[in-house]
């Protein structure tokens, strides 16, 4: 049964400054109705796992401490490779003139973070999108940094997002990058900035474009508007002159009331002479080889279509 100070405890992970600062000793920490969750942390037994929460106890038994790399990727909802998407073990970083932290269940880094690199968010210190982003170019594969990179730059739907603003810019990134010089995976950072595009709306649309870009194929046009007004039907990504429409339609798209809107959308573009392709999760999972002989067969065809070249002839 708990008593009066136990009671007091909060139902989350604390600190054993905050025990004691209720009245719980030690002894009674090591008792049934807790578990130690690392060096001066505790959890009620009944606790179950929540990030934030650990994270947020992790920090205030860490002074000078904030949550970063694949924690800090996970808490602001950025783009991680499915082997990290769930991964539990918690990463901290402190300055380098500080002890790296030493738990069972943690990651320490010790690092140099500029001010504008770290921010707090509902009370919890948490290395900015950016640089998770920078931190994290040292263990994410190139394809995987770049989806997260897109993810960064692209330009919000204020109506569904709520924000009007990208997260980061080209610019803001390259900036960063240039006062980390001897940061490890600085160069696969740069590499990741040289392929990343503002268009994209989600990973499946940056890893086509890297597939697409591997096989030799030109460049697509990102978010590529039927017509040059704001409510005109538009392509994830395709080839304008040579009137090919290339969507990718995930699970999203399973909804009645989107597949409708995804049917007129296409509509619209093979009225107006295009060619549309239709890429699911199925070709993401053949990492796309079906998708780009698909796509180089459509550009072959769109110079053998009279229309196509008459386009080019003039210029439209």
């Amino acid at each position: 049964m708990d008593t009066p100070e136990e009671s007091r405890l909060p139902d989350v992970p604390f600190t054993l400054g905050e025990a004691e600062s209720l009245g719980v000793s030690r002894d009674r920490l090591r008792g049934s109705n807790f578990m130690a969750a690392g060096y001066g942390l505790y959890r009620p037994a009944t606790w179950e796992f929540t990030l934030s929460e650990a994270a947020r106890a992790l920090c205030a038994a860490t002074p000078g401490a904030w949550i970063s790399h694949t924690t800090a990727a996970q808490l602001h909802g950025l783009i991680l490779p499915p082997w990290l998407q769930d991964a539990a073990e918690l990463h901290v970083s402190k300055p380098r003139k500080l002890p790296e932290t030493r738990r069972r269940g943690i990651t320490g880094h010790t690092l140099l973070a500029y001010d504008d690199e770290v921010e707090t968010v509902n009370g919890l210190r948490i290395s900015t999108r950016a640089r998770t982003w920078l931190d994290l170019a040292r263990h994410l594969p190139l394809p995987n940094l770049v989806c997260m990179g897109d993810q960064l730059i692209r330009v919000p739907r204020a109506v569904f997002e709520g924000r009007t603003g990208p997260y980061a810019t080209p610019a803001s990134l390259r900036a960063m990058t240039a006062r980390h010089k001897n940061l490890q995976g600085i160069v696969r950072a740069r590499d990741a900035l040289g392929l990343m595009r503002v268009g994209a709306d989600s990973a499946p649309e940056t890893l086509l474009r890297l597939a697409m870009l591997d096989a030799g194929l030109p460049e697509p046009e990102l978010q590529l508007s039927l017509w040059p007004t704001p409510s005109a039907p538009s392509a994830d990504l395709g080839y304008r002159r040579r009137r090919i429409a290339i969507q990718y339609d995930g699970g999203t798209h399973d909804d009645p009331f989107q597949a409708k809107r995804d049917q007129r959308r296409d509509a619209a573009f093979r009225n107006a002479g295009w060619t549309v392709l239709v890429l699911d999760n199925h070709d993401l999972a053949d990492g796309y080889d079906g998708a780009v002989r698909r796509i180089k067969a459509a550009l072959r065809n769109a110079w053998t279509d009279p229309a196509i070249v008459a386009g080019f002839a003039t210029g439209s």
